[in-house]
């Protein structure tokens, strides 16, 4: 693939570093209105003609997840080859009966990273990615789960609202995805996944990048082990210790190692603008209290920090020098970067960057910049919290 060249980012070091070639995408969609995100789904999968795959954490039986369902009972009456794979912990509050409807309809289930009494400590790993593919052409991932929350439904019963982002992407990437899951599917299942030969329309050569394809470059980022997290991790501090100009990341959950701290402190200390965004309200109290034990020093080196006001922020995604972007499922904690398997697709594209960090610009319209000034006169008992659950951040 003929690549853009930029002044920091090097494709050739990207994929040095993930060990996996960069794909390409035909066209790009970001997708962060709940309502908007969920209709694109819901109508992609009902055109499906002869493939579903869905990897979630969170696959509630809620309405959100019921209309998901009987989509999915209808496609596979049809022919359609369905596929589910959960998290066991994520998805535990999902009965049987439902994953049981879903079977009976033809659709083939599976849980990754069940409880095993033998070795309980395990399940301490989690499969966190989403992802959907589409006949091998079309594919959403991000930080959604198939939830009310995530869907807006919830706003109908008067329920927290959430802020998620998650993309749809066409083309080649999607067969990569495809690949992604079907491998993740042999070792939670113990079964191969024969993909149909009318869902492949692109010739196999086209799934790496062609010389003359002038389709937008994208970076699978998908990791089920030690050694991918150990690659996920390099190529976010990859990324943040070449950035020139600006660094923009949103997370959901942030809970710094001192490496991440002091590799932020150094990017302005070169002249690069740092800004984080985190939620304003939470559901896991305990970790956010334990990030801004942090807030004081990374205020003091110049990071700018947003809290979000809206809603409940959990989207996760990073922009690098306005033209290195990073969307899935990974957050800025140590449960994210060192136990979870996760998935995102990093976008090396400026015109892509350039809605993304409008997207970025949008959020900090709904967001207060914290103060170092007034942060530093916050009530004592608010740092006693903080220092407690900072003792314990490995776990939260």
């Amino acid at each position: 693939m003929a690549y853009e060249h930029t002044p920091t980012f090097a494709a050739l070091l990207i994929e040095d570093i993930v060990k996996e070639k960069f794909s390409s995408a035909d066209s790009i969609k970001l997708l962060w209105r709940d309502k908007e995100s969920f209709t694109t789904i819901f109508e992609a999968a009902k055109r499906a003609r002869h493939l579903i795959c869905l990897e979630f954490y969170i696959f509630r039986n809620d309405e959100t997840g019921n209309e998901l369902a009987e989509i999915l009972k209808e496609r596979s009456r049809s022919g359609v080859q369905v596929y589910i794979l959960y998290d066991h912990f994520g998805s535990f509050g999902t009965p049987r009966s439902f994953w049981d409807s879903l079977k009976k309809a033809g659709i083939r289930i599976a849980a990754s990273r069940p409880f095993k009494w033998v070795s309980p400590f395990h399940y301490v790993h989690r499969n966190h990615s989403k992802l959907i593919v589409i006949d091998a052409e079309k594919a959403f991932t991000g930080g959604l789960n198939i939830a009310n929350e995530y869907s807006g439904f919830h706003l109908r019963l008067k329920g927290r609202k959430w802020r998620d982002t998650g993309i749809m992407l066409e083309g080649p990437i999607a067969y990569q995805l495809f690949r992604s899951f079907s491998k993740k599917w042999l070792a939670w299942a113990r079964e191969t996944i024969e993909l149909p030969l009318e869902a492949i329309k692109l010739h196999p050569a086209a799934c790496s990048c062609g010389k003359n394809n002038p389709a937008i470059p994208v970076m699978p980022i998908f990791v089920n082990s030690s050694k991918g997290r150990r690659k996920m991790r390099r190529l976010l501090y990859y990324s943040i210790n070449h950035a020139r100009s600006s660094i923009y990341l949103t997370t959901a959950y942030f809970t710094p190692s001192r490496r991440m701290i002091e590799t932020l402190e150094q990017a302005v200390a070169r002249g690069v603008r740092v800004r984080l965004l985190v939620p304003g309200i939470t559901d896991v109290p305990a970790a956010a209290y334990a990030g801004k034990a942090f807030f004081t020093r990374l205020l003091r080196a110049g990071v700018e920090i947003y809290n979000y006001t809206s809603e409940m922020l959990h989207a996760k995604t990073s922009l690098f020098d306005q033209c290195w972007g990073i969307i899935g499922s990974t957050n800025l904690d140590f449960q994210s970067l060192r136990y979870n398997d996760e998935g995102n697709v990093g976008i090396l594209d400026v015109t892509f960057a350039s809605k993304l960090n409008d997207l970025f610009e949008e959020d900090l319209r709904h967001s207060i910049k914290i103060d170092a000034g007034e942060w530093s006169r916050r009530p004592f008992y608010e740092k006693t919290k903080e220092f407690f659950f900072s003792l314990c951040k490995r776990r939260l």
